[in-house]
């Protein structure tokens, strides 16, 4: 498989799929030394079913597990870590991954409580869980999604869960979309199977799934991240890490060089657009969130504007790590403490955002 080749897959039998995906690939072959020691990322940013349209399908793990182990490959491991205000131990039960490293004796590793290590990525020193240092083949297995802060995430974004809490709580303080670009100098991807399964086009944590019933592969995180934003209707410079990771060597953003090789009878379907997150963005004044906090805010506004309430809302809503001692009328999260309104929580969950500004708009 040549660095600038994606493949993709259709259909609903989603472990055999990625098995065939992978023999096409030839998996193996890229991989090499039998005893090398694989890396596997899923994405398990909150505690809910794959079919909920924000984690990876563990069917499409169980595929890359059995591909592996019956090409004799056996130093395997899974590695993820929630987003922050989210336990990855909830993740690893609700989502499949207990059953999946029983039935296969693969070990997972909870990053949350992962060493940090720091590590020069192309001139930002980053710190990254200490398992990185131990994988020589990482395997990538993003959700195509969109993110309320970024636009979409997908192969580059889906390395946050390779860093702690507090590091990720400093790629927000630092805009993200540079820190991204950085830590995919400093973690390099050799393989990435995507799930485009049913993915929600807004919201990291799901909600709104869409079915697309594919899966994706190829070796260049920044190209499949290009791809995906083509997919989504986005131009590339739109979502600035993308550009800033093939600035650093990371891969590169041209989709006009990439080889779509469709592995299905027929033409996968295009996406449809979708841009609630955009529509609903003007209400907030949003300064250096976590994307949790962030992210449970905007499906709590949307409740709100299916309710008919949302028109309602003639105070900014402020947000982030930004606003931490400073006054204002209407804050959401523990940051904004010192503001007259304000909803506790580091992060409040979605619904008692919602019930919250129900309750401000009301009253």
């Amino acid at each position: 498989m040549e660095k600038n080749q994606i493949y993709i897959k259709c259909g609903t039998e989603y472990k055999e799929m990625t098995k065939e995906l992978l023999t096409v690939c030839d998996l193996a072959g890229l991989i090499g030394n039998r005893n090398s020691r694989i890396g596997i990322k899923p994405n398990l940013v909150s505690p809910t079913v794959a079919s909920y349209g924000g984690t990876t399908h563990p069917e499409v793990v169980a595929g890359i597990l059995e591909y592996l182990q019956e090409n004799e490959f056996t130093n395997l491991t899974m590695m993820e870590g929630s987003w922050v205000g989210d336990r990855t131990s909830e993740a690893y039960e609700v989502c499949g991954y207990k059953e999946l490293s029983e039935k296969y004796g693969v070990p997972f590793i909870d990053t949350q409580k992962e060493k940090a290590v720091v590590k020069d990525c192309a001139g930002m020193e980053l710190h990254l869980c200490a398992c990185v240092e131990n994988v020589d083949f990482m395997i990538n297995v993003p959700v195509l999604k969109g993110h309320c802060q970024t636009k979409i995430t997908c192969a580059l974004k889906n390395m946050k869960g390779l860093i702690p809490n507090f590091e990720k709580r400093r790629f927000h303080s630092l805009g993200l979309h540079k820190p991204i670009a950085h830590l995919a100098a400093g973690i390099y991807q050799d393989f990435i199977v995507v799930d485009n399964i049913c993915g929600d086009l807004d919201f990291e944590d799901g909600g709104h799934p869409v079915v697309m019933n594919r899966i994706l592969a190829g070796r260049d995180p920044v190209l499949m991240d290009a791809y995906v934003c083509h997919m989504m209707h986005y131009e590339v410079s739109e979502v600035p890490y993308v550009v800033m990771a093939e600035q650093l060597g990371a891969g590169c953003a041209d989709i006009h060089k990439a080889e779509i090789c469709l592995c299905s009878k027929g033409d996968a379907e295009p996406m449809p657009k979708s841009r609630k997150v955009v529509e609903l963005q003007d209400a907030v004044e949003e300064v250096e969130s976590c994307s949790a906090c962030y992210g449970y805010l905007i499906p709590a506004l949307d409740m709100l504007r299916e309710e008919g309430l949302f028109e309602r809302l003639e105070e900014k809503i402020c947000i982030g790590q930004g606003w931490r001692g400073k006054t204002g009328e209407l804050g959401i999260g523990h940051c904004t403490r010192n503001f007259r309104c304000h909803l506790d929580g580091c992060p409040p969950t979605e619904q008692q955002i919602y019930e919250f500004l129900k309750n401000y708009l009301l009253s």
